[in-house]
């Protein structure tokens, strides 16, 4: 049952509470972040109940007690190419139908009123009853954004049962046709990608993507996996795409809402499309082809520097952590120093997550256990867990002192193994 949330003063007249906080309690799901429209408002009269305009883009106050955002209801107009070129009309004539129209799914175009009625004039209730992501009208393709969305979307209620309407697929098609997301800001592509990314169904981002032709235009690299075969003793699903959705299903399985550790398991394999015809179905070296491709990628969206070393770190040496019980200590040391887990502990667990994820990523093998995790947790605590000051250093200075320190941590990992090196 839906309830407009009680208020502080003061509450404009014509307020409603809109999009994903009435979308949530229809699917009995937990309610984040209100949003909040005034019909029938002005900037001058948001100000004298004490508002505080913060909107650059579009009229958007602050309530004066809680911080809240409360925007004027608005339609918008198209002019010019990708997200940004929109004329905003904020004027008091602005119906609430009109507001909701210009939203980009009818699941999200639904507003409550402070007297529990539902205005739902886009057939947003029925949607959510047929498991329906449908766009509200035709001005959906104004902005590309919107297609990042609805993939966002999918990846969040994939779980329960949504899909893309055929239509809205269809007009996703003639935006990516039509050179709309190649308009995209980087940093907004990321921003959507990554909390895609963190959503309960990442793998279903990744199919709309690709179903509507954006995946080839904003992650090339990664819709060049679909149809690069492996070797089916260690790939039963053969498809290195679908090893990719696999290893994104485990991701949300396994570190839920994780968007770096997601990130680097989307990309860790991205070596795999530069195979060599002639070497398929192997992948001699793939791991270190991966790199320039994961380079370009986090460079072209400029992902933060924390996702992109976990992502090169994790391509580099997902094959060694796999066959890290045939290692020597003084292998599993360089390599935990290669990653930097010294001065960075965390990073050391993150890949081995992201190993474990590209293992169990692969048909029938989602419950495989995968021991070279807790292996690389043992031996790198091991090694963290010796220090310069507990050790006799007399006489030694620079380059010595390191040799000296990287030695004890060896013996330690040899220890944690319980073998010779």
């Amino acid at each position: 049952m839906t309830r407009f949330p009680e208020r502080p003063a003061p509450v404009p007249s014509g307020t409603h509470l809109v999009g994903g906080a009435v979308r949530d309690q229809l699917l009995d799901l937990p309610v984040g972040e209100c949003d909040w429209v005034v019909v029938g408002s002005t900037q001058a009269a948001m100000e004298d109940l004490g508002f505080r305009a913060v909107g650059t883009d579009f009229p958007v106050f602050l309530h004066p007690a809680t911080g809240e955002e409360y925007a004027l209801a608005r339609t918008e107009r198209k002019s010019g190419r990708g997200y940004r070129g929109f004329v905003v009309d904020a004027d008091p004539s602005v119906t609430l139908d009109e507001d909701l129209q210009r939203r980009d799914l009818t699941i999200n175009a639904i507003a409550l009123a402070p007297d529990g009625r539902l205005i739902d004039p886009w057939g947003g209730r029925a949607d959510l009853e047929a498991r329906l992501l449908r766009h509200v009208s035709p001005a959906f393709a104004e902005d590309p954004v919107r297609i990042l969305r609805v993939a966002r979307f999918a990846a969040r209620f994939a779980p329960l049962g949504f899909r893309v309407a055929d239509e809205t697929l269809a007009l996703m098609r003639q935006m990516v046709a039509d050179g709309e997301v190649d308009h995209l800001v980087p940093e907004r592509v990321w921003k959507e990608l990554s909390r895609g990314l963190a959503e309960p169904a990442p793998q279903a981002l990744l199919r709309v993507l690709r179903e509507c032709g954006a995946l080839a235009r904003l992650l090339p690299e990664v819709d060049a996996l679909y149809g690069v075969p492996q070797r089916p003793e260690y790939h039963p699903e053969v498809d290195t795409g679908l090893h990719i959705e696999l290893c994104l299903e485990q991701s949300a399985r396994l570190q839920p809402a994780d968007a770096q550790i997601a990130f680097a398991a989307l990309v860790h394999d991205l070596g795999k499309a530069l195979t060599p015809t002639d070497e398929l179905p192997k992948h001699i070296a793939h791991e270190q082809r991966g790199l320039e491709p994961i380079r370009a990628v986090c460079e072209r969206l400029r992902v933060p520097v924390d996702a992109r070393d976990l992502a090169l770190h994790a391509c580099r040496e997902h094959l060694n952590v796999h066959r890290l019980h045939e290692m020597r200590a003084t292998s599993i040391e360089s390599l935990i120093q290669r990653c930097d887990g010294y001065r960075r502990p965390e990073r050391i667990a993150q890949i081995g997550w992201v190993c474990e994820i590209d293992k169990r990523g692969r048909a029938g093998l989602a419950d495989a256990p995968y021991p070279n995790r807790t292996l690389l947790d043992r031996c790198h605590r091991a090694a963290l867990a010796v220090q310069a000051r507990d050790l006799d250093l007399t006489g030694l200075k620079g380059p010595a002192v390191g040799e000296a320190l990287k030695r004890a941590r060896i013996a330690a990992v040899k220890r944690e193994l319980g073998i010779g090196d």
